[in-house]
């Protein structure tokens, strides 16, 4: 069993990094990132701050000046290993807690074989990233799920998960039925950090008449053998508590290794990010 620490360590520098890459703008901060797409986006965070020492003040200060520059409350994802100067220099700048983030994780290795497979009429398949239709369609039908209902997905958020998509690290799988696309997730191989190397699984969702069929199962361990297939020893899945992911995952043989919490502060103007 991976100690939780060198797990984290592997996975905030995994999302760091990655955030950094697809982000519109992403600039270096106490030894994580701060990044910044469009107002609304998910990717206006920053993360793996702290997780390699002290922070400084001025790192702090200019942590907020990047998100009120832009119009948007300054957000951070905080592991419980980071450095006490993070919680503490957060603190002090009127920081506040808004939700918590739970890190589950399943140790593979070799072909990670077995599992769940899809319901009958249902082909898991792989995206090809060079077909743009494909792609703007698995954008818009694993995006839809995270829209208020009967709300369109925004643009910056489709323009997001084509990048994910298209990633040279990231592989999307999709579930389809009847020449449809009705659901899907993506997979991202990390490099290996202190002997663990994280294969994240993120983005899951799958259309709402196609749910309770053990299709989200399905996609899990396809993932799940992919990134064993190919040299991680790691999965990896992000989760708020109670929802159907973490039932998912725990269904799929993942616990909990870690929670982080998501701090944010307000500021009159400053548009929140989900």
């Amino acid at each position: 069993m991976f100690e939780p620490v060198r797990v984290a360590r592997a996975e905030e520098r995994r999302q760091a990094v990655g955030v950094a890459e697809i982000s519109a703008e992403a600039e270096p901060v106490g030894g994580g990132v701060m990044a910044f797409s469009a107002v609304g986006s998910w990717s206006n965070q920053a993360c793996d701050v702290g997780m390699r020492g002290a922070v400084s003040e001025s790192d702090l200060d200019r942590l907020v000046s990047f998100y009120v520059e832009r119009g948007v409350e300054p957000r951070i994802e905080v592991c419980p290993f980071a450095d006490e100067t993070l919680l503490r220099g957060l603190a002090a700048r009127g920081f506040t807690l808004r939700e918590f983030e739970t890190v589950l994780v399943r140790e593979i290795g070799g072909d990670a074989g077995g599992g769940a497979v899809a319901p009958e009429g249902v082909e898991l398949v792989t995206v090809d990233p060079t077909d743009d239709a494909t792609v703007r369609t698995f954008a818009e039908v694993t995006s839809l799920v995270f829209c208020p209902p009967g709300e369109p997905v925004p643009g910056h958020m489709l323009e997001l998960s084509e990048r994910c998509l298209r990633h040279p690290r990231c592989t999307g799988i999709a579930a389809v039925a009847g020449g449809e696309i009705i659901g899907g997730g993506v997979l991202e191989l990390a490099d290996e950090v202190e002997g663990v190397r994280i294969a994240s699984l993120f983005g899951g969702a799958v259309r709402e008449d196609y749910r309770r069929r053990g299709i989200q199962r399905a996609l899990i361990e396809a993932r799940v053998r992919e990134g064993a297939l190919r040299g991680a020893n790691v999965a990896c899945i992000h989760t708020r508590p109670g929802i159907a992911t973490e039932r998912n995952a725990a269904r799929a043989g993942f616990g909990t290794c870690y929670t982080k919490v998501v701090m944010a502060k307000q500021g009159e103007g400053l548009v929140p990010s989900p």
